[in-house]
């Protein structure tokens, strides 16, 4: 069946009387996920059971319960989890690639601010839109998490096509009421009017797979006024919130000057109501944060996006992850077009590995590299988690019973040179670096096979 749903009459309700009936199926193959950072957990040859939307394991051999499900054996392929791309911005999908030898600050006057005002012009915003949407069902991305631009029209647009393309995502139209170009930036009345009147919209399109998120795009570009607005929008309407955080050093000393009456950049968010224990929200970056930052981060239930492309791109440095992970940090994994100059999160999980190589040597030996696992978790089960505190307790990122089927069936053994006797570590291993979309062979979100 085209949609990749299947029934199958299964089991008997000895109370009810009746047959009920399970939609679901089953993939044989090579079966990978991540059970923490540093463990892994492999089947060579094994049975991926999805019963209503959700994974019920993996086996060894098919469970009685399920042996009336439809089967589909991929040859041996490899299946992993999907990936959660923790932060990305879709207004920027047709520059990535270009800019990158300005810093942070000066790429936002030259490049980002003049692409995204264009987003006013309908007919470009659905050409544009059309083209990222395309590229993100197409390729690893599962899940997502988006900033879109300032215009609400623009942005309910990208939300009807995300939610059409199958993916889960957060898409949130891009707040901005200072130090914004003036073809670009917004009055505070405005900034708050046009986001109470997008979610009244969203609410009345009634999406499935896309929801809102509240997105001051930064404190550089947001007064205190209208962050505050935003956390009570945020409150009111139950909704998350994501922005940037201590990205780079220039971007830090401009927001101690901005807010002098607050301890650091990550308490302008806490003061504004932006970041709480019950507040699902996402800093991107976190390059710069110091110690006080961290535990802020922490004590909040704060997700870290780390986008390794982007700050070695725009030169705003290489954070801590490892160290992250092991302080117990809510942290996954972003390809933050356009900084990154690609949506694979392929490209993320090498980058991430390659960063904290050149940190560890160049800046402190004290915090070893990122290994394999360590990123395949990021990437699956770190990112995934926002999900599961954002959207009523839906488990993201894994295999195992009860989480959401979000899966890939990756062809590895077609990309030439594979040596025999590979474990599936090291299959998924070398498909990180030598893999690309063409040779994914599945995918499926929530249950549903995308193609």
């Amino acid at each position: 069946p085209e949609q990749g749903r299947y029934q199958a009459e299964m089991r008997y309700d000895m109370n009810k009387q009746k047959k009920i009936t399970i939609d679901g199926f089953i993939l044989r193959g090579s079966v990978i996920y991540s059970e923490t950072p540093e463990k892994l957990v492999t089947f060579e040859d094994a049975y991926l059971v999805c019963e209503n939307s959700l994974s019920r394991g993996v086996f060894p051999e098919v469970p009685e319960e399920y042996k009336a499900l439809p089967l589909y054996d991929t040859g041996g392929k490899l299946i992993i989890p999907g990936f959660t791309d923790l932060h990305l911005h879709a207004p920027q999908y047709r520059f990535r690639g270009n800019g990158y030898d300005l810093e942070l600050l000066e790429w936002l006057q030259t490049y980002t601010f003049p692409e995204e005002s264009k987003y006013r012009d309908m007919e470009y915003a659905e050409e544009s839109y059309a083209l990222f949407t395309d590229d993100l069902r197409s390729g690893f991305t599962t899940r997502a998490c988006i900033f879109a631009s300032a215009y609400p029209e623009s942005t309910l647009l990208l939300m009807e096509m995300l939610e059409n393309s199958g993916l889960k995502t957060f898409v949130g139209k891009v707040n901005m009421d200072r130090n914004v170009p003036d073809y670009y930036v917004e009055s505070t009345e405005e900034s708050i009017a046009r986001t109470l009147r997008l979610l009244e919209e969203i609410k009345q399109k009634g999406f499935n797979n896309t929801k809102p998120i509240i997105t001051p795009r930064f404190t550089p570009s947001c007064t205190m006024t209208l962050m505050k607005e935003l956390g009570k929008i945020a409150e009111e309407y139950d909704i998350p919130v994501q922005s940037h955080l201590s990205e780079s050093l220039a971007e830090q000393k401009w927001v101690n000057e901005l807010e002098p009456d607050c301890s650091g950049y990550g308490d302008t968010y806490k003061k504004a109501g932006l970041m709480g224990k019950d507040r699902p929200c996402i800093m991107a970056h976190c390059v710069w944060s110091d110690e006080k930052e961290q535990e802020l981060l922490k004590n909040n239930r704060v997700f870290i996006a780390h986008c390794p492309e982007s700050n070695m791109n725009i030169s705003s440095g290489t954070a801590p992850v490892k160290k992250y992970l092991r302080d117990d940090q809510l942290v996954g994994l972003a390809t933050d077009i356009a900084g990154g100059s690609s949506a694979s999160m392929l490209n993320s999980m090498k980058n991430a590995i390659q960063a904290s190589k050149l940190r560890f040597r160049l800046f402190d030996e004290k915090l070893p590299p990122l290994t394999f696992s360590e990123v395949f978790f990021l990437a699956t089960r770190g990112s995934g988690a926002f999900f599961k505190r954002a959207c009523e307790n839906e488990n993201v990122g894994s295999f195992e019973n009860g989480f959401s089927f979000d899966a890939l069936v990756l062809d590895d053994r077609s990309i030439p040179g594979l040596r025999p006797g590979l474990t599936v570590t090291e299959r998924a291993e070398r498909f990180m670096y030598l893999g690309n979309e063409s040779y994914i062979r599945g995918k499926y979100v929530s249950g549903k096979k995308l193609f």
